[in-house]
């Protein structure tokens, strides 16, 4: 394989065209895993019965719908209008469902492809969006690919992008904010105070997005947010030490003044440019008159803000037992998958012909080879941030404590091993920062070998999950080839 792309990247022509079509490659792997048979099963899974029904109602009326009891088997034959006059109280903001209507208003709601479809792009777009923050965290195009392509093979990403949930459209506008808060690294100046900052617009924007799909993009909001104001202070401060001889003491006030007054206009050009994205993501709720809490005061907007109490209420106070709940502190080494999907056959039914019957199983388990290294990379990367005080690990844990620290808060809740999607792209990238630090350390005469087993780690990474893609995907196996998959007995 080295051989053969040494012969690939033998000329400069060669090397554009690779570099050209490989992000396209890539992209197109991930569109096959997320897009091939998108509309099985034509059933409602997990809580597709939640979100898909109240998208098509939310697109139809402005607001979300009550639905008469037993509704799914109704709405999954095709009878997608039993919908009732009445409200329905949900707890998520409607950005991901006006998302999710769109595209069931594109393709039709009795298509059950057109349920995941809105879904299956943004994730497809999520696979090149890592390799653009990729590029620019680790300057080349190779680490990107790796990155990009550990990404695009992972069955937890795979299954969330298959499926009618809300949780990888938050990945995808957070992994976007990021994008563009790493583009604003790159181009702001550190001289006088401005307010000529349109990327911090744009990371405002993309975190009201988020926000406005699943209010957990408000960990962003705030990580990204304190993490610019930080890195503008101590930048002027260097700057401020490196312009003054060193036998002078720095004044204070000639780097800490403009960090404040900074801080100010970066605090106003991010957070209230998030609250009218968000607040305009429930214009339909606003302007219509039949939303849940809709009434409840002359003034729509006080009347929005006492439905926000409601939700609020109910998430501190989720504590229902599940099967598949999983405690956040799990999350990193994937204990405790969420079961999306599960039916069987006995042998003989329906064309089974496995004496231990047939299983079809969708399960949001991602890749062993690509999870286990990457949350022992992220404790490495912690380990060297606090040590070596590497930028580029300091951005990437960036996102793990945006996605994932605020949840070991809610230990006592009911909540999922699935929300994982959110700081995925980012154990990824900590993984890929690892492997690319094991090369760069590596001598001379050990550097063949070394990209040898970089090399068949990623082959190792593809094989590993062409294994599992049955059970990402629901393809009908033997039963005991299913329960081949489940090597640790709470992946059951």
């Amino acid at each position: 394989m080295i051989a053969l792309l040494n012969r690939i990247l033998g000329s400069e022509k060669s090397r554009r065209r690779f570099n050209l079509l490989s992000p396209w490659l890539i992209i197109g792997l991930a569109a096959f895993l997320r897009l091939w048979n998108l509309g099985y099963p034509k059933k409602l899974v997990f809580d597709e019965t939640y979100y898909v029904k109240d998208a098509w109602t939310l697109w139809n009326t402005g607001a979300e719908k009550a639905w008469p009891q037993n509704a799914n088997g109704a709405f999954e034959a095709g009878q997608v209008n039993t919908y009732l006059s009445d409200p329905s109280f949900v707890v998520h903001p409607p950005l991901g469902k006006w998302i999710m209507g769109l595209g069931m208003w594109a393709f039709g709601p009795t298509n059950s492809f057109s349920w995941r479809i809105s879904v299956a792009l943004l994730s497809i777009a999520a696979v090149g969006l890592i390799m653009m923050v990729a590029k620019i965290l680790f300057q080349t195009q190779v680490w990107a690919l790796a990155s990009g392509f550990l990404f695009a093979i992972d069955g937890h990403a795979i299954v969330l992008g298959r499926t009618g949930l809300l949780d990888s459209m938050l990945m995808f506008f957070a992994l976007l904010a990021f994008y563009f808060l790493l583009r604003h690294l790159q181009t702001r100046k550190l001289g006088e105070p401005t307010w000529r900052q349109p990327r911090l617009i744009a990371v405002g924007v993309t975190l009201g997005a988020a926000t406005a799909v699943k209010w957990s993009g408000l960990y962003f909001l705030a990580a990204f947010g304190l993490y610019v104001v930080v890195s503008d202070a101590i930048e002027r401060r260097r700057l401020a030490l490196a312009s003054v001889d060193s036998s002078e003491p720095i004044s204070v006030g000639s780097w800490l003044a403009p960090s404040f007054i900074q801080a100010i206009i970066s605090f106003l050009l991010m957070v209230p440019v998030a609250v009218l994205t968000y607040v305009a993501s429930w214009t339909g709720w606003l302007i219509s008159d039949g939303g849940y809490d809709r009434d409840s005061d002359p003034n729509p907007f006080v009347a929005l803000w006492k439905y926000h109490q409601d939700a609020y209420n109910f998430h501190v106070n989720l504590h229902t037992p599940h099967s598949y709940a999983s405690n956040p502190l799990t999350w990193l080494f994937d204990i405790r998958p969420t079961s999306f999907f599960y039916e069987s056959l006995s042998a003989g039914q329906n064309g089974c012909t496995s004496s231990s019957g047939c299983s079809s199983a969708i399960t949001a388990l991602g890749n062993p080879f690509i999870w286990f290294p990457a949350a022992a990379a992220v404790f490495l990367l912690t380990y060297l941030f606090i040590t070596r005080k590497s930028k580029v690990g300091g951005l990437i844990l960036l996102g793990i404590a945006g996605g994932y620290l605020p949840w070991l808060a809610f230990l006592n809740r009911t909540v999922f091993q699935f929300y994982a999607i959110a700081f995925l792209p980012w154990m990824i990238l900590a993984l890929v920062y690892v492997i690319r630090m094991y090369l760069h350390t590596r001598k001379v005469d050990e550097l063949p070998r070394a990209v040898k087993i970089v090399g068949g780690y990623f082959g190792l990474a593809f094989a590993v999950s062409l294994f599992f893609l049955p059970i990402w995907i629901g393809t009908w196996t033997p039963y005991w080839y299913w329960h081949l998959h489940m090597w640790l007995p709470s992946w059951i």
